[in-house]
Formats: C-alpha cells, structure tokens, sequence
C-alpha cells in the first residue's frame, strides 16, 4: 500500500463531503426565508440516503464487472462484500479500496443535491427523498460505470472525464431539468421577486464548494503526483477566470457586479475545469473558465424565454458548464489527445448522459408524482415549507425588539420576576 496515496485520498474525500453542505448553504441563501431550512435539508438528507445505497449496492453497480455491453456492474460486492483491508487498487502500490470507494461515495452524495436547486420552494420532502433514492440507483449509477470503471462503454470509447463532468455535472443538470417538467412551476413565478433571502450565505456556500472541490478535481488522480497538482492549479485558475466572465457579461448586460453572480461565476468555473483539468495547461484553463462564466451568465436567462421554472439556475451553471468543460478538452488538450476525432467522443459522451438521464429522469419523477405526490401543496408551498415539512423557521425573530424588549428581560432583584409582570417602581444597578 502507498501509505502518501492513501492519506492523501482520505484527505480528498473528506473535502468533497464538505461540499455538500457548502452546497446546501449556497442554495439556502439564494431562496426565500420561508423555506431556507427545507432547501439545507435537501442537500443533507443526501448524505444519509446516498450513504446506505452506496454501500448496499451502489458501489458494485459502478464498480463491480461489467454484466455485459459496458452499461452496469455487477452485483458481486452487495454490501462491500468480496472486500477487505489488504484489497488494493492498483497491484502493489495502490490505495485501498475501501478509500476509493470512500472517496466515490462522496461524488455520488453529491450528485443528486446538485438537483435540489432547480426545485426549490415546492416540492414535498418526501417526494423528494424517493426521487433520489430512485435516481442513484438507475441513473447515477449506471453513468459511473460507463464513465469511470474500465469496462465501461464511454470509458473504453476513451471519452475524457477526470471528475465527473458528463457522470456528475451533466446528469444532475439534465435530471434537474427533467424533474422541473414533471412538478412544474412555483407560484408566482415570472410575478414575483423571489430574491435570496442571504447573500452572505451564498458566498459562505460558494466558498466551502470551491475550497471542497480541490478534493474533488485534484483527489480524482488516486495519488499525490503531478497530474492532481497540476489540476489543482488549473482549478483554481479556471474558477477565478469564469467568476471575471460572468462579472463582466453581467456587468455589460445588466449593469453591475453582483455577490450572486461573483459566486454563481466560480461555480460555472468549478464545474467546467472539472472533466477537462488533467488535460489542458493553465491559459487552456483560464480559457475554459472565461467561457464557462460567460456563457452560463447568458444560459441561465433561458428559463424565463423558454418558460421552464429552474429555481437556482442548476441548468444554467451545472448542464451548460459540463458541456463546456466535456467539449473544450476535445479542443485545449495539451497530452496528444485532442483534435476533432477527441471532440467527436466528447460529444458522444456529452450527449449520450444527456439523453439517458433525462428521459429517465423524467419518468422517475412522474412515478413520484403519480405514486406518493411529488409537489407540495399550494397552502404548503404559499406558507412555506420549513413549517410544512420540519416545524421550524430558519430564524427566530420574537426575540428581535426595540429598548422595551431587551429592559423586559432583566429580572427585578427583589422579586425576580421579569419582562412585563416586573414591578414598574423597582431600578436596577448596574
């Protein structure tokens, strides 16, 4: 065992889990105060869900031996079995499998709360909860394993995805959209505001996901070597180009530099650089990310001429950013790999995740619907959902007053009563 690897692997893994709850503070700043607390629990029920499912059969679908034309694995490992301490994954000097393993299940936590975003503010938690049980099990991963296991079709087709640009980005925009079709708008929608109600938090959030995904992109060589250093830095390059593209298109279109867009920018940036970062320099990074934060700048305007009701702009930054991240290391790659018979298979890759994942996407959403009821009502998604589903607001306003309130709290020192019932004539020393 390569003890460096190993630890370095575990590290990784242990970034890309704090994603998911840089996640969740992302989206919760950016939707209304009503439901802030609903939309935090859709990204951290996956962590729960997910969790199980991985170890129960999820691994062995992506991972285990193909059963036949490169689309799933076997179930060989059904709860990790046929694994031990001692099993490596590359001979002699690998990492163990079991941090490898680890370090997927954080990616396949992920994927699905990526989803959450596009619909937010009114969808059941239930509904929810069942819909990504369903959709890791017959979308995710299935794609892992055509992405990323040996005997995958899109891996043997030599289809360049480092981190999960078609397997991750891709699916989860494209299985977002899908879901929006199915449940629909919220109420109000092109009406009202629906400002975020905490900038701060969107950049908290923004902040955890881009310092999580050096685990992410960097973890993805499986050693501590050149390739994940070299993705480090064209992480973190590409990201701060497409934060600057999105700032400047907006700047040009609308008239301002935005804290949401600064944070949406390096996001689109996160996700571009991802499949495409082992494979192109720095300025073929900076590239990607420049691109990547002006084109999902304009891309996330399409919902409202196109009608469909994305809450958070998962299709805007995640599908368009994958897909210019997949397609422009067919173009930028710098190791002997690129030209347009690599763009051809980039395509193949981009689109083929494209089209599998909606059109099941789109039906397990509507077995949802039809089965346990996928959106919330309108009563429930009028007065909120944190009320509706988990009894409790995201802050806590009855102890926000004026003078009164904060005398009304100090107790009388003779009787030791307080607020309104004190004794009026009583003074209290400092």
């Amino acid at each position: 065992m390569n003890g460096a690897d190993t630890a370095f692997v575990l590290i990784s893994a242990a970034l890309v889990m704090l994603m998911t709850p840089g996640l969740a503070f992302f989206y919760g700043g950016m939707v209304r105060v009503k439901s802030a607390l609903n939309m935090l629990m859709m990204s951290f029920i996956s962590l729960g869900i997910v969790s199980i499912l991985w170890v129960l059969y999820g691994y062995s679908l992506a991972f285990g031996d193909d059963i036949g034309g490169g689309l799933l694995g076997n179930l060989d490992h059904v709860g990790l079995s046929g694994i031990d301490f001692e099993t490596l994954t590359g001979g002699d000097e690998g990492i163990p499998v079991f941090a490898f393993a680890c370090f997927q299940l954080m990616f396949a936590v992920l994927t699905p709360a990526l989803m959450s975003g596009a619909l937010a503010d009114r969808v059941k938690f239930t509904g929810w909860a069942l819909f990504i049980s369903l959709w890791v099990t017959v979308v995710y991963f299935p794609v892992a394993h055509w992405v990323w296991q040996a005997d995958g079709w899109l891996f043997k087709l030599e289809v360049i995805d480092f981190a999960g640009g078609t397997a991750v980005h891709i699916n989860a925009g494209i299985g977002a959209l899908a879901a929006v079709l199915v449940v629909g708008r919220r109420i109000g929608f092109k009406k009202e505001p629906m400002r975020p109600h905490s900038l701060p938090l969107v950049m908290l959030g923004a902040a955890l996901l881009w310092f999580g995904w050096f685990g992410f992109n960097a973890g993805s060589a499986l050693a501590a070597n050149g390739t994940a250093a070299s993705m480090a830095l064209n992480t973190q390059v590409a990201t701060g180009a497409a934060m600057l593209g999105w700032l400047a298109y907006e700047r040009i279109r609308h008239g301002a530099f935005t804290t949401l867009g600064a944070a949406s920018g390096a996001v689109a940036g996160l996700v571009a650089i991802t499949p495409s970062g082992a494979h192109v320099n720095a300025l073929g990074a900076i590239l990607i990310g420049v691109v990547a934060g002006a084109l999902c700048s304009w891309a996330v305007s399409l919902k409202y001429k196109l009608g469909y009701d994305d809450s958070l702009d998962v299709v805007g930054v995640h599908l368009v950013g994958g897909v210019v991240g997949t397609l422009l290391v067919g173009v930028l790659a710098i190791d002997g790999v690129g030209g347009m018979t690599q763009l051809g298979k980039q395509a193949v890759g981009a689109f083929s995740v494209m089209a599998f994942s909606f059109v099941a996407s789109w039906l397990l959403a509507k077995l949802v619907d039809v089965t346990i009821g996928f959106r919330a009502t309108e009563d429930e998604e009028t007065s909120g959902l944190d009320q509706a589903y988990h009894a409790e607001t995201g802050y806590d306003f009855s102890a926000v007053g004026g003078p009164s309130s904060a005398r009304s709290t100090v107790p009388d020192p003779e009787s030791g009563v307080t607020g309104a019932a004190a004794p009026k004539n009583k003074k209290v020393d400092a």
